[in-house]
């Protein structure tokens, strides 16, 4: 995998990318108990260090005067939340890499989310072998996509349709957990078998604590996406809504630690609950990081242009848009219109009047004057705004981009 050129914008885009990825590793390896993929993050803390410290270095050597000086502590603030974010995802690992505890009667609720991270070895003699990815169709045949490939010791985060699979590769996936059988079928992998629970449990509650555990998990996420999107579009009402979001996870982390008290009571061994405080510690944390990035917007003070142009380029990007006139997508739910496979999106938010349905469900419907705020891949941008009702039309001299109804769109 060829070496890309190290300035301070690709830098900060793939410092980006590496902590999503982190923290999508992270709990998926809690979920299924993923010793191997727990290591994987912890080899990822690695890479994340020395592009902190690179970044570091450059912001220093940028500022030749005290003019410069405000607009770049902001970028070594975004700097620092994302190795904090990072920082998070290894505490999470270390909960299976430690055996620091947590009930197995938790895993396969856990588990059975709408989306999931997964792991996968390319066999030699597979379908996946010496094939580029966008052959593949990943995401209309199994409902995941490539996040990663880790190539020996070199990691890919800028995997494209282009990229050629290799035998020893290893994948790393986001997508439908109903696509992990049919997936490791394609790489030629080992048969898995997703965790059960166990035939006996002395947990009482269990369901709320499992609901509190992926809100949480959720509206972490949530939060970082929004602090983003708040960065790129200089927009102090998504900053407001990473505030809210942050004091929501204070609440829920709070709520969480009394039910792990009262649980400890009725436990034979205490210690298998440990894991559950460090994990709803780590969301409450990654929900502080977020917070800190909207700060900048929030108190009006200077943001420095390469963080929007650098985040908005991220391999994985965060866009809103509205539903567009007419748009085909009104009245559908997620679960039919299935954006997350076509073109790749997972919807964070969906922005209804003054409120927003944050982590919406496959049930959610999409109405007149809704305003979507989705991650996925920059290169499914255009077809996501279609989906929606737009042609992105971009000024050749400025850069910017104009959403046009399709009714209106130049051929």
């Amino acid at each position: 995998m060829e070496e890309r050129p190290r300035n301070l914008r690709s830098m900060l885009a793939e410092a980006k990318d590496l902590s999503e990825l982190m923290v999508d590793l992270a709990y998926a390896a809690l979920y299924f108990d993923d010793h191997d993929m727990a290591s994987e993050v912890s080899s990822l803390e690695d890479q994340m260090s020395r592009l902190v410290q690179d970044m570091r270095a450059i912001c220093v050597l940028a500022v030749r005067n005290p003019g410069d000086a405000d607009g770049m502590s902001s970028v070594l603030q975004v700097i620092s939340a994302i190795e904090r974010i990072a920082n998070d995802a290894v505490d999470i690992a270390r909960i299976v890499t430690h055996r620091v505890g947590i009930p197995a009667e938790l895993r396969p609720d856990l588990a059975d989310a709408e989306e999931v991270s997964h792991r996968v070895l390319v066999e030699e003699g597979s379908h996946m072998a010496n094939c580029p990815v966008a052959t593949l169709e990943l995401p209309v045949a199994t409902g995941m996509r490539i996040m990663a490939v880790r190539r020996d010791q070199d990691w890919d985060t800028d995997v494209n349709g282009q990229t050629i699979l290799v035998p020893g590769d290893v994948l790393f996936l986001r997508g439908s957990p109903a696509g992990i059988i049919r997936l490791r079928e394609l790489a030629a992998a080992p048969t898995w078998t997703p965790p059960r629970p166990p035939a006996e449990s002395w947990l009482t509650d269990l369901d709320r604590a499992v609901d509190l555990l992926v809100e949480m998990k959720d509206i972490s996420e949530v939060a970082v996406g929004l602090a983003y999107s708040a960065l790129v579009l200089a927009d102090r009402g998504l900053a407001a809504e990473v505030r809210h979001l942050e004091s929501r996870l204070d609440e829920m982390n709070d709520e969480l630690a009394l039910w792990v008290l009262r649980a400890a009571a009725n436990a034979k061994d205490p210690s298998l609950l440990r894991g559950l405080l460090q994990l709803a510690n780590a969301a409450e944390d990654i929900g502080d990081q977020a917070n800190q990035m909207v700060w900048l917007i929030d108190h009006g003070e200077e943001v420095h242009p390469i963080l929007g142009i650098a985040l908005g380029d991220s391999d994985e990007v965060v866009v809103q848009l509205p539903v567009g006139p007419g748009a085909g997508v009104m009245g559908a739910s997620l679960g039919e219109l299935e954006l997350n496979i076509e073109p790749g999106y997972t919807v964070l938010a969906i922005r209804r009047g003054d409120r927003y349905i944050y982590r919406p469900t496959g049930q959610a419907v999409l109405l007149a004057n809704d305003e979507v705020i989705a991650s996925g891949p920059d290169e499914g941008r255009e077809a996501l705004a279609r989906r929606l009702g737009w042609h992105l039309e971009r000024d050749e001299e400025t850069g910017e981009v104009a959403l046009v109804p399709l009714a209106n769109a130049s051929a």
